[in-house]
């Protein structure tokens, strides 16, 4: 039952119950600590119901078609394309229908207080819930506030733009219909995911980056072998491209989108993947002294450095180590941690697996983009690496050359692996792959880097045959040469 008390003490309140909100939340419980969790939409947050669950499940049925085709004797099964009302149908049932029930529940599983409404920081420790109703709840931690709301979009400001009604994420996500033409303004994450999602489900597809390649954090090879493939998938790849203004008379019909080199593209819809922005400009900050707006800037334990004192946290996309769920709900666990230790009065060192420092945000952070090929890196980028002055040697491989169990996984199989190696201390600095099935390799190499296992002792790590993770056998056996 969710409780609306007027005025109430927790150990811990947690502003924002997406997976990093709920993992924190979880973590404090696990410790005996009593949580309030506040919530002004669904519980769940923006990676449940217009981020990462509804994209991978309209990402999923597009590439299984895809790795279908590239297998003779399947590739004769695949005789449609895929239907789209049945994707679909299939989201909405991975995001309850953009109902909160079954999340909201675990918070009451866990012993959470679940309170509905805007929560502002009210100065130190105290934070004020405006309900639905409009009544205002007044909130005391005796410990921490954790400050999990995430991030927004940035649509660039265009002339035009709020006529043409442009899509975000969320737009993106959520629609139930198929636009014939759709432009989508961004190669990063978002944009190349969104670009294959939709060309799959039967959009014909142009792709505009202003950058001179697509995933441009990632090293240049990822970009330039998804950029081929969409390509030859039929979408239409721009680099280099900028969009100077939008024109929808009406706010009605098909947009169009004035180009840098002064030509025009007209589409039915447009989406915007133009990075995002922290959604701190109305949660009360300027009452602790810190700026509406801004990204939190946290320690080690998440804690947020200005105020010192080590009762306010900014876990996930605010304190902008890295906008991954992942990685912010590791931040939680390690903030989790942190909050019961410093509750109980013990070293930080006594945390549970030494877990009292977030450490993985500073050199081993995963991510992949689920498009058709998917690409996923770990770590460093040999350009990276190098302006951070270390010694390295970078080791490429084609699995489809090298590895059978990627020709047997693929015919043709198209992709590439990268380690980046540190001379000076024998270890790996970063690892990116591309092609068919890499996203599972990813923790792999995820594991070799946060722990910096040496070299030397990858080659005691036996990958089976034949499995494309063979391709760590290949990449230590070109290192050694």
């Amino acid at each position: 039952m969710n409780r609306s008390p007027a005025e109430e003490t927790y150990d811990v309140i947690v502003i924002g119950t997406g997976p990093i909100g709920q993992t924190v939340a979880d973590r404090a419980r696990a410790a005996g600590l009593s949580v309030a969790a506040v919530e002004r939409e669904l519980v769940g947050g923006e990676c449940s119901y217009w981020a990462c669950i509804p994209s991978k499940a309209m990402l999923r049925p597009v590439v299984a078609a895809a790795d279908a085709r590239r297998v003779a004797g399947a590739r004769q099964a695949v005789t449609g394309h895929v239907d789209a009302s049945a994707v679909f149908a299939r989201r909405d049932e991975w995001v309850s229908d953009w109902t909160d029930d079954g999340q909201a529940n675990f918070l009451k599983s866990i012993g959470a207080d679940l309170i509905r409404g805007h929560g502002r920081l009210d100065g130190a420790r105290r934070v004020a819930v405006e309900t639905p109703d409009g009544a205002t709840v007044t909130l005391t931690a005796r410990q921490a506030v954790a400050i999990c709301t995430g991030s927004r979009p940035v649509l660039p400001e265009l002339p035009g733009l709020a006529e043409a009604r442009p899509w975000t994420n969320r737009e993106a996500t959520d629609a139930h219909t198929v636009p014939e033409r759709l432009a989508v303004v961004g190669g990063g994450g978002v944009g190349v995911e969104m670009a294959s999602a939709w060309q799959g489900l039967g959009s014909s597809v142009t792709l505009l980056a202003r950058t001179d390649g697509l995933l441009p954090r990632m090293e240049p090879f990822a970009g330039e072998m998804i950029a081929r493939a969409f390509t030859q998938a039929g979408i239409d790849v721009r680099i280099g491209t900028t969009v100077t203004g939008t024109r929808r008379p009406g706010g009605a019909g098909p947009v169009t989108l004035s180009l840098g080199d002064g030509a025009d593209l007209e589409a039915d819809e447009v989406l915007f993947a133009t990075g995002r922005r922290p959604l701190t400009d109305d949660i009360g900050l300027q009452t602790v002294g810190l700026e509406p707006g801004s990204w939190l800037d946290v320690d080690d334990t998440c804690a947020v450095r200005a105020l010192g004192d080590g009762w306010l946290y900014a876990l996930g996309d605010v304190n902008h180590h890295a906008l991954l769920t992942h990685q912010g709900k590791y931040q939680a666990r390690i903030a989790g941690a942190a909050i019961a230790a410093r509750a109980a009065g013990q070293p930080l060192d006594t945390a549970p697996w030494g877990a009292h420092a977030v450490t993985a945000d500073h050199r081993a952070v995963p991510q992949v983009f689920f498009c058709d090929p998917p690409a996923g890196s770990v770590g460093l980028t040999a350009d990276q690496a190098e302006r951070a002055g270390h010694r390295i040697r970078v080791v490429d491989v084609d699995p489809g050359r090298k590895v059978a169990g990627a020709g047997l996984y693929a015919d043709g199989y198209t992709g590439r692996a990268r380690m980046v190696v540190d001379e000076d201390h024998g270890h790996l600095l970063g690892v990116t792959m591309v092609g068919p099935g890499v996203e599972e390799l990813i923790h792999s190499a995820t594991v070799a880097v946060a722990a910096q296992v040496p070299v030397a002792r990858l080659w005691h790590a036996v990958p089976c045959f034949p499995s494309i993770s063979e391709v760590w056998l290949r990449l230590l056996e070109a290192y050694r040469g």
